[in-house]
């Protein structure tokens, strides 16, 4: 252990609190973000149509939602025809999670690892 953390031992005092905040991230000039949302009824899925409709993509859960088939369908509907509308894309990933993106941006069907 010595070796990695160094001989003699360490205190709070040879550490340096470092704030985010001092660092720029580069996010301010993004054109595009990304929005995690959670799908608990017909009424979050506004949010997300806004946010598509702003041109940001968005992963919505929608665990919460199995158990009410209809409403599934008719969640996964309005946001297929948001998709539509705006040119972009939507994949359901499994049964919780759905993927909506805004024009120019494609959702590949094929895993990075295959």
């Amino acid at each position: 252990m010595d070796k990695i953390l160094g001989a003699g031992g360490s205190s709070t005092e040879d550490y340096v609190e470092l704030d985010v905040a001092d660092f720029e991230t580069g996010a301010g000039d993004a054109r595009t973000s990304v929005h995690i949302a959670e799908i608990n009824g017909q009424e979050d899925v506004i949010a997300i149509k806004d946010a598509v409709y702003d041109g940001d993509i968005v992963i919505a859960d929608i665990t919460r939602l199995r158990t009410e088939d209809s409403t599934v369908e008719h969640v996964i509907d309005e946001l297929r025809q948001v998709a539509q509308e705006v040119g972009g894309d939507i994949v359901q990933k499994g049964d919780d999670q759905l993927i909506v993106t805004p024009s120019s941006i494609a959702i590949s069907r094929e895993k990075l690892n295959r």
